[in-house]
């Protein structure tokens, strides 16, 4: 007998949407379909869209370590807010940084305390810890993150081309993934240095020190040693549809490579950037406004499989200052993506499937995460009650961040969460995060 039953909710599915019943049973998704029998708890979803919980598979939520940046039960109840049931969390951001098993230890438990979410680890790929990433992979990290230039952080470096091709052989040899900040470092260390011995430390200077080749020329190094050593990659953030058009044809070819991109760079453009200042800084930066379209047309149809957060919060004052090359880059923003992207796709005639796959089932899906990301029978009871005639702004009011504010405050949203559930199990509703048994760790592949 089941325990929950959703009755008459506008359920999406990969085949579609229908108003159906969908039952509960010990938190797995127990049957799908009209007229269901009772069970001890009901849910009236009459008028409401039920979709997948979603999953965030690019957040820096920094516990251990910069806990007074934000926390893993704030970021976890915010993303709960936004209608996600897990998300994966980056290795960089705090301290230690995840790049062996001890650090991974001390995340995994700091997470086993406050995350309302189910949730994954990324480890990360230096130079110095190729000998580390089995003993990571072992503990359970869903894949591994590089970047190909700087980071900003020197606890985390980035990893020259031999570490990189010596990585991607053993992460392929392993039968896990690299993610990669694909930007190429010698343009970015060339602008940026004739930019700060000028005196051109603004907002556009900033972003014309990371211009869009840097990207391409990253991506497509990246692409040609992941074909070589055979390993799946996953380019995080992509600013451009040129980025992601080199992704699919690599793909065309055989190599195994996704990408994603961000909320930002379908919203922002440049010119927001000096708008908005240290609050809109981020890398790669907002790109143009025809890059902006071509990333929506994209994602419209189908072409663009994942858009995620790449929520980067800090304390206020990181983002405060005239040298723009000095700030805090990084947006803060997991608690408003599906809205953000709702209210985008209802203005342009984009199907509410697109969204839902974009921001659960193609995750699930990419990163191996088994029960995740769908509503069919078997599936984890990991659901989304929303009622997508509410429209709204972003207020940082609402937000349950550590620190309350966003670059997307007063952005059209579309969507009210009425109720996030986990494997069952409500974890927000009426406007508030509801405690309970702490999330499970998502292991990756063996």
């Amino acid at each position: 007998m089941s325990s929950l039953v959703i009755r008459g909710a506008h359920a999406v599915t990969t085949s579609g949407v229908a108003v159906v019943d969908i039952a509960i049973s010990d938190g797995v998704i127990a049957a799908v379909g009209p007229n269901l029998a009772s069970a001890p708890e009901e849910i009236d979803g009459t008028g409401l869209h039920v979709l997948p919980g979603g999953i965030d598979s690019h957040v820096h939520f920094n516990e251990p370590g910069h806990s007074d940046w934000e926390t893993i039960a704030n970021g976890s109840a915010a993303l709960a807010a936004g209608g996600y049931s897990a998300f994966v969390d980056m290795p960089l951001n705090s301290l230690p940084v995840t790049v062996d098993g001890s650090a991974f230890d001390q995340k995994l438990a700091a997470a086993q305390v406050s995350s309302l979410l189910d949730f994954g680890l990324w480890g990360g790929l230096i130079p110095g810890n190729l000998d580390r990433l089995e003993e990571l992979h072992a503990r359970g990290v869903l894949g591994f993150k590089a970047f190909m230039c700087p980071s900003g952080l020197d606890e985390f470096p980035g990893s020259d081309e031999r570490t990189l091709r010596e990585g991607m052989r053993r992460i392929a040899a392993l039968g896990s993934i690299l993610l990669l900040h694909a930007e190429d470092p010698e343009i970015i260390n060339t602008l940026t240095k004739k930019a700060i011995a000028a005196g051109r430390t603004g907002a556009r200077d900033f972003i014309r020190s990371r211009p869009a080749t840097a990207e391409l020329e990253a991506i497509t190094r990246a692409i040609s040693i992941a074909g070589e050593t055979r390993c799946a990659i996953h380019i995080v953030h992509v600013s451009t549809a040129d980025g992601i058009n080199l992704i699919r044809e690599a793909q065309t070819h055989g190599v195994d490579v996704t990408g994603e991109t961000c909320p930002h760079y379908l919203l922002y453009t440049e010119d927001d950037m000096e708008q908005l200042g240290g609050i809109g800084k981020c890398a790669p930066p907002f790109r143009t406004h025809e890059d902006r379209e071509e990333l929506w047309a994209l994602l419209g149809k189908g072409s663009l499989h994942m858009v995620v957060s790449d929520h980067s919060p800090s304390a206020p004052e990181l983002k405060e200052g005239e040298d723009v090359f000095k700030l805090w880059g990084g947006i803060s923003g997991c608690q408003s993506t599906r809205q953000l992207l709702l209210e985008g796709a209802h203005r342009r005639s984009i199907d509410v499937g697109v969204i839902a796959g974009a921001t659960a089932t193609n995750v699930a899906r990419r990163f191996g995460l088994a029960g995740k990301g769908e509503i069919e029978v078997g599936f984890d009871a990991d659901l989304w009650l929303v009622d997508l005639s509410h429209e709204s702004v972003v207020r940082r009011g609402d937000l349950f961040y550590k620190h309350p504010f966003s670059a997307h405050d007063g952005q059209a949203i579309r969507g009210r969460t009425v109720r996030t559930l986990v494997r069952g199990r409500t974890v927000f509703a009426n406007g508030r995060a509801i405690p309970g048994a702490p999330g499970r760790l998502l292991r990756g592949r063996d």
